[in-house]
């Protein structure tokens, strides 16, 4: 037998449901996966640690202290280790922690250290899972890029029948193998992602931008990541912290941004222009700050390279190239336009505006190819919108190979 070449964390919290922790342990195992289970404390009070100790073949981690003489971070060395964090049963007090950041024993301090995607399985009492709070702290987890199992309907601790059971195991290894193999489909390619805006300077203090925040690029930067590819970020000026894992090259004019995508365009398998670059520039840019007196009733512009187009030009046999439509209006057709326009796989559009699309969290877009229907994602996070892009960029590569 083969050595597992992946390892999953699975977290097991204190529900009845605990039982069921067993199976999946054994599930991972047959697949081949490694499993280091973590119990909280509590759990440890329903089953001994030693079970999981005995079905895993490593020792069960309860306590965040345990073997001080050891010279590693414990949750740090396992958060690097894993590529799946698994919670399965999560209890509403979990789930409550990782909502809000709380890291008071090794499983919620794992969850914070862990940049490896998380898939979580609640079980619970049907009032406490349908309690506006929980569902809260669930959407809060999915905006931030947790999975879930949903909870079952079925007969309950309590003596109740009702909503709060815990999935079976085969379900919840399911996913979590799915989610395994999502996280290589993109190893050996390499990915090019553009975010945020650029800015064309009037003068040193004064500049033509657009509002957007670049969480949506970075959002795309990360998901390539996560998928295993190698990734490249070229950044417009934003507040954001850089996916860690990707390499980030920070710009902030649109030649900037085109220098540096061309530059990596020659090696990139798939390329999203997620950025939304400048039109526009001035023509007389001054070096130092001009008084208000000195400009007249007009400002001389000139249009900025339209790097998709130019990309879209330059584009190889096998490279994949996505663009990014945001609109006001006619949504479907502009995007349709545009990619027939640009030479591009795929468009992502999206309706921008009344606080739609630029600096927010959520975000509503229409994918489209050259042929086919139109695919509606609905509002969601940007957290959740980049792995359905990246979905469907996955099946437009397989179409390529065909």
């Amino acid at each position: 037998m083969t050595a597992p070449t992946k390892k999953v964390a699975l977290g097991v919290s204190s529900s009845i449901g605990i039982y069921k922790a067993c199976e999946i342990v054994r599930g991972f195992q047959k697949a081949g996966v490694a499993v280091q289970v973590v119990m909280t404390p509590n759990a440890a009070r329903l089953i001994s640690p030693l079970l999981f100790s005995s079905l895993a073949g490593t020792k069960t981690i309860v306590d965040t202290f345990e073997e001080p003489e050891e010279r590693s971070i414990k949750h740090i060395a396992l958060a690097k280790e894993i590529a799946l964090l698994c919670v399965a049963p999560a209890t509403a007090n979990v789930i409550g922690k990782f909502a809000t950041g709380v890291a008071d024993d090794f499983l919620s301090t794992l969850f914070l250290a862990a940049s490896a995607p998380v898939l979580i399985a609640p079980a619970m009492n049907e009032a406490m899972y349908l309690d506006p709070k929980t569902q809260a702290n669930m959407a809060r987890l999915r905006a931030l890029g947790a999975e879930f199992v949903e909870a079952e309907k079925g007969y309950l601790a309590c003596g109740d029948t009702g909503w709060g059971r815990l999935a079976e195991p085969e379900t919840v290894v399911k996913e979590g193998l799915r989610i395994l193999g999502r996280s290589a489909s993109l190893k050996g390619k390499t990915v090019l992602v553009t975010a945020g805006p650029t800015r064309e300077h009037l003068d040193p203090v004064r500049f033509l931008s657009n509002p957007s925040s670049g969480k949506m690029g970075y959002e795309l930067a990360r998901e390539a990541v996560a998928r295993g590819a190698t990734t490249i970020l070229v950044s417009g000026p934003t507040t954001l912290v850089p996916p860690c894992g990707a390499r980030t090259e920070m710009v902030v004019t649109a030649a900037e941004m085109e220098k540096a995508c061309l530059k990596a365009f020659p090696k990139a398998d798939v390329v999203v222009m997620a950025a939304a670059v400048s039109d526009f520039r001035f023509k007389d840019p001054k070096g130092r700050k001009a008084a208000k007196h000195a400009f007249g009733a007009a400002l001389p512009i000139e249009p900025t390279t339209d790097i998709l187009a130019l990309l879209g030009r330059k584009k190889k046999p096998g490279q994949l190239l996505v663009g990014f439509a945001a609109e006001t209006h006619d949504v479907v057709a502009h995007a349709r336009r545009k990619m027939a326009a640009k030479n591009a796989d795929l468009m992502v559009a999206n309706t921008v505006g009344g606080g739609r699309g630029f600096g927010t969290e959520t975000n509503a877009v229409r994918i489209l190819a050259p042929s086919g229907p139109v695919q509606e994602t609905g509002l969601l996070s940007k957290r959740e919108a980049s792995r359905v892009i990246f979905d469907r960029i996955e099946a437009q590569l397989e179409k390529k190979r065909r």
